[in-house]
C-alpha cells in the first residue's frame, strides 16, 4: 500500500543524518518510466520555501523523472544559500540516475530558518540512490514524518492500472493546500495535462477541505508521477474518481494525526446557495477556536457554531438554520430542540451538519478540536 505500488516507480527511505534523533529523514521516489508525465499543486502561501520556488520550475513542461524530500529541516527563508542547497540536492539526484537536474522535485519540511547542510544532503541522495527498490515506499513514507506518529499510504486499483500515494502532515493543516507534502503515483498512461486537470479535481474536494488548524505553510506540495508502463490509457473521469478516492484516503489519515487532536470533526454544509459558500460557513466553524475548545470538553455547544456561520458572507438566514450533532439535531430554526445531554461526543469521530435552508448546494470541511496536548506540542519543536 505505498508509492510503489504502480509499474514503473522505486523508493527508498534513509537516516541522512538531518535529524538530531537519527531518525529516516530522506526519501526518493524515482519514475523509470516508460513515460514521465508529472502534474504538481502547491500551496497559495505567498511565502513559500526554496524547495517550492525550485519545484515550480521543474514542474512547468510536466515532466519529472524523480522527487526527492527530506524532513528535519524546511529549507525557509534561508537566503540564497538554501536556495543552493535546494538546487544541488536536486543536482546530486541527477547525477547519480544520469537524468536532468531539471525533471527533479524537490521537497523539504520542518522547523522554518534552519539552514540545511548540503554536504549531508548529497551524501544522503547517494545512501538513497544505492537502496532504491519496488518495496521501498514503506521506508519513504517514514523518511518523510516529522510529529507526525505514524506513516500515511494509499492504494487504488483501476481497471489495469493503479495509484499509490504517501503523505506526512500532522500540524499547520489548513486550505490551500492543507504542513503537507504528498507524493501519488500512477502506472496508468496519461498526458500531463490531464494529470493536472484530474490532480486540481481531486485536491479541491479533499486535501483543500482539510482545516486542522487553519495554519497555512510554506512548504506544502502535492505531486502526482505517471509511468504509464501499465500501457492503459483510463477514462479520465474514472482517473479523476480513482485519484479523488486516494487524496480522500491520504487526507482523512492526516486529520486522524493531527498535533495533539482528540475528535476528527466533519463539518457537513448542506443547502447552501453554491458550493463556495457551503465551504465558507463550514470553514468558519473549524476556524472558531470557542467551538473547537467545546468538542474538546465534550459539549455540544451549537450556540458557538451559529455564532461562527453568522461572520460569513454566504446567504442565507441565521433563524432557519438546523445544527445536529452526531445525529442529535439541537437547534431547529435557530431555536433550541433536543437537550443537550442527548449529544454523545466521547466518541474521537464528530459529525457537524448544518442547515442552512438556502439552495441545495453542500460541502464538508475536516478539523479537529483544540487541545492541550496540541498547544503543548506546539510551544516547542524538536527534529
Amino acid at each position: 500500500m505505498t508509492v510503489t505500488q504502480p509499474q514503473g516507480f522505486e523508493a527508498a527511505g534513509i537516516a541522512a543524518g538531518i535529524k538530531r534523533s537519527g531518525a529516516l529523514d530522506l526519501a526518493l521516489v524515482v519514475n523509470r518510466g516508460p513515460a514521465q508525465e508529472a502534474a504538481v499543486v502547491f500551496t497559495s502561501n505567498r511565502a513559500q520555501a526554496n524547495p517550492i520556488i525550485w519545484s515550480k520550475q521543474v514542474a512547468a513542461d510536466g515532466i519529472v523523472s524523480a522527487i526527492v524530500l527530506n524532513s528535519g529541516g524546511a529549507n525557509c527563508f534561508t537566503g540564497p544559500e538554501g536556495f543552493q542547497v535546494t538546487h544541488r540536492t536536486a543536482e546530486a539526484v541527477a547525477s547519480g540516475l544520469g537524468i536532468a537536474a531539471g525533471d527533479v522535485l524537490v521537497c523539504s519540511t520542518g522547523l522554518i530558518g534552519d539552514q540545511l547542510d548540503g554536504e549531508v544532503l548529497e551524501e544522503g541522495v547517494v545512501s538513497a540512490i544505492a537502496r532504491l527498490a519496488t518495496d521501498g515506499g514503506d521506508d519513504a513514507a517514514r523518511a518523510i514524518m516529522t510529529t507526525d506518529t505514524t506513516p500515511k499510504q494509499v492504494v487504488v486499483e483501476g481497471d489495469g492500472w493503479s495509484i499509490g500515494g504517501i503523505a506526512k502532515g500532522a500540524g499547520m493543516l489548513a486550505p490551500g493546500l492543507a504542513t503537507m507534502l504528498v507524493v501519488l503515483t500512477t502506472d496508468a498512461a496519461l498526458p500531463a495535462g490531464a494529470l493536472d486537470l484530474a490532480l486540481r479535481s481531486a485536491t479541491r474536494v479533499t486535501f483543500d477541505r482539510l482545516d486542522s488548524d487553519g495554519c497555512m505553510s510554506t512548504n506544502d506540495q502535492v505531486s502526482l508521477l505517471a509511468s504509464g508502463a501499465s500501457g492503459v490509457t483510463p477514462d479520465l473521469a474514472e482517473f479523476t474518481a480513482a485519484l479523488t478516492e486516494a487524496c480522500r484516503s491520504l487526507a482523512l489519515q492526516l486529520q486522524a494525526d493531527a498535533e495533539g487532536a482528540s475528535h476528527d470533526i466533519a463539518i457537513e454544509v448542506v443547502g447552501a446557495v453554491t458550493e463556495d459558500d457551503a465551504v465558507e460557513v463550514g470553514r468558519s466553524v473549524a476556524r472558531n477556536n470557542l467551538f473547537k475548545a467545546a468538542i474538546f470538553g465534550n459539549d455540544p455547544n451549537w450556540g458557538r457554531v451559529l455564532a461562527a456561520i453568522g461572520t460569513t458572507s454566504a446567504p442565507f438566514d441565521p433563524y432557519l438554520v438546523d445544527v445536529s450533532m452526531n445525529g442529535v439535531r439541537v437547534c431547529h430554526a435557530g431555536r433550541p430542540d433536543a437537550p443537550r445531554d442527548q449529544v454523545d461526543l466521547t466518541p474521537r469521530a464528530t459529525h457537524v451538519l448544518i442547515e442552512l435552508h438556502a439552495g441545495e448546494a453542500s460541502a464538508t470541511i475536516f478539523t479537529n478540536d483544540l487541545t492541550h496536548d496540541y498547544v503543548h506540542e506546539n510551544s516547542a519543536y524538536a527534529s
